[in-house]
């Protein structure tokens, strides 16, 4: 009886954590056309980002995001740097409803990818 339980713990455990997986795949893909597009999310108009076209040079590269940010930090930044930044010249996205709550975090997922 314990070993049919713990197999079933564990089928739900792998099954919970491909699911997490595909949805950070799917949330990454659309996060990227959001960074992309020139009209909604439009990070290439100030970093440079693998993979984009014609980027500019007002922010940072960015790179090894992953490394250097946690997903809670990110999302802050996207939602609104003026926090822990008072002079920056990036647009508080979320603060002024530029982007939804989804699409910071579909672009936090792409972010994390990098």
């Amino acid at each position: 009886m314990i070993t049919s339980v713990l197999r079933t713990a564990l089928a739900l455990g792998l099954s919970l954590a491909m699911s997490a997986a595909a949805h950070a795949q799917s949330g990454a893909a659309e996060g990227q056309k959001l960074a992309f597009d020139r009209g909604k999310g439009n990070c290439l108009t100030c970093h440079e980002i693998k993979g984009g076209d014609l980027p500019g040079s007002i922010g940072p590269k960015l790179e090894n995001l992953k490394g250097r940010y946690d997903r809670a930090e990110l999302t802050a930044i996207l939602n609104d740097e003026t926090t822990r930044n008072p002079l920056t010249v990036m647009p508080p996205f979320g603060r002024n409803r530029i982007l939804t709550e989804q699409e910071i975090s579909a672009i936090v997922d792409f972010l994390q990818t990098l």
